[in-house]
């Protein structure tokens, strides 16, 4: 459970510095950056593992890269559930975000994760 809510919060800042980032990437504030980063992790319990599975024959033959139009899909999602509060522009601009918050996701989790073995 912890390790969800540090998942939650890190994915948050992630959307918040994506949004910093692009224009066409718009969030309210860190409230609806949690209340996306929330769906986003419920999407990719239920809804990312269909889409996989379904696109398997296009993901084998990009070597993987097809995952990011699946996580650029489920950013979709997360902005039609939203509303208002959070709007991606185009999809071109969600495939640009969720490789972004790929990368910046790795790289937070790999910093959280160094400061608790040093504080162990």
């Amino acid at each position: 459970m912890k390790r969800w809510l540090v998942s939650i919060l890190l994915n948050a800042v992630a959307l918040v510095v994506v949004a910093y980032l692009f224009d066409s990437f718009q969030l309210d504030g860190f409230g609806t950056a949690i209340l996306a980063s929330f769906i986003l992790s419920i999407l990719n319990v239920i809804v990312r593992p269909i889409l996989v599975v379904l696109t398997l024959p296009i993901t084998i033959v990009s070597l993987g890269l097809f995952l990011f139009i699946i996580n650029a899909i489920t950013l979709m999602i997360t902005q039609a559930v939203i509303g208002s509060s959070f709007v991606i522009s185009g999809f071109g601009i969600a495939i640009l975000a969720a490789i972004i918050l790929s990368i910046l996701n790795l790289l937070l989790s790999q910093l959280v994760k160094d400061t608790i073995k040093v504080n162990k």
